[in-house]
């Protein structure tokens, strides 16, 4: 046990050098370009100094949420390795009984007379969607499902953003996340089988699906920060902008629920969900009510249990009637 926690906080700084991480040194060096260039929008008076004051600010970066965030980035990595990795759903099975199930429904069948070079892009592009989907889906139901709210939470009850508060999250809602991708690319992975044979590789770069590789250097680290960064009202109909996953944390009532999707807002606009950056004025990032007590790792970790299993509970029928207008 304790070889495995040693390993687990031996290991988390190769996040910073691996391209499916969004903290990637590459994303990060990509985050400050384009935090300057929205900072030199932004600010009439302009300094390099005063350009690492504005995004390295203190009262954001050591905020006591923030600090919360870097131990979360620790405690969870041993926690998922202790306790959830041996039970944690894998790709290989879910691609196995994906194509076991197409052949029993459709037969066995030859490969697709497609050129390899198509299979590739196919099988990348079906990845991504899939992904990206099944993402959007779950942070859906975290938000919808009473008792998966409980535990979203906790990524909502952040009082300043960082990039790394994209680790600040349950352990439940963490292995939730890392089944559905199994699922998803599992799934894809099968029915491409099926369709094109063992032929199957993907475009990538650095070891990234490309299109994942284009969102994350397209400023993914500045969806959680205090840099506002809009793509424009076009853009942001199809794609998902820094200033819109802000929005998403704001505190106004009128923001919650929305801009659920992760890379593609088409998902947002099928579900009446999208607000675009233009569409909102000067916001704050707090609680609202997100405000779910977790003012200590603790109560991070111990809170959504109790309330999720409270919120199971039936209402007394005095709770649910109204009161008599006198």
């Amino acid at each position: 046990m304790l070889e495995t926690i040693w390993q687990s906080i031996a290991q988390t700084p190769d996040y910073l050098f691996d391209a499916n991480k969004r903290i990637f040194i590459g994303y990060s060096i990509m985050a400050l370009i384009l935090a300057a260039l929205a900072y030199g929008l932004r600010k009439s008076k302009k300094s390099t100094r005063g350009f690492f004051r504005y995004v390295f600010a203190k009262k954001i970066w050591w905020a006591p949420s923030a600090r919360q965030d870097y131990q979360l980035w620790i405690y969870n990595r041993v926690l998922k390795a202790l306790l959830f990795t041996p039970i944690i759903l894998t790709m290989v099975p879910v691609a196995l009984a994906t194509t076991e199930l197409l052949e029993g429904a459709f037969g066995l069948r030859a490969p697709m007379p497609l050129s390899e070079t198509s299979v590739v892009i196919i099988f990348t592009v079906l990845l991504f969607l899939a992904d990206d989907f099944s993402r959007f889906l779950l942070h859906y139901a975290l938000h919808k499902v009473p008792f998966l709210w409980h535990y979203h939470k906790v990524h909502h009850s952040a009082k300043v953003l960082t990039p790394f508060t994209i680790y600040r999250s349950h352990p439940l809602e963490s292995y939730l996340y890392a089944c559905r991708m199994a699922l998803s690319q599992g799934m894809v992975v099968g029915v491409c089988y099926y369709l094109f044979g063992t032929k199957l590789s993907m475009v990538d770069i650095l070891g990234a699906n490309i299109f994942v590789f284009a969102f994350n250097a397209m400023g993914s680290n500045l969806r959680h920060s205090h840099v506002w960064l809009s793509w424009g009202r076009h853009v942001e109909k199809w794609l998902i902008s820094p200033a819109q996953h802000q929005i998403h944390h704001s505190d106004n009532p009128q923001h919650f629920d929305t801009n659920l999707g992760s890379a593609l807002a088409i998902w947002d606009r099928l579900f009446g969900t999208l607000i675009r950056a233009d569409e909102v004025g000067k916001i704050s990032i707090g609680v609202g009510q997100y405000d779910a007590g977790h003012d200590s790792i603790w109560a991070i970790y111990t809170k959504p249990v109790r309330d999720s299993f409270a919120s199971l509970k039936p209402k007394r029928k005095a709770d649910t009637l109204k009161k008599p207008v006198a």
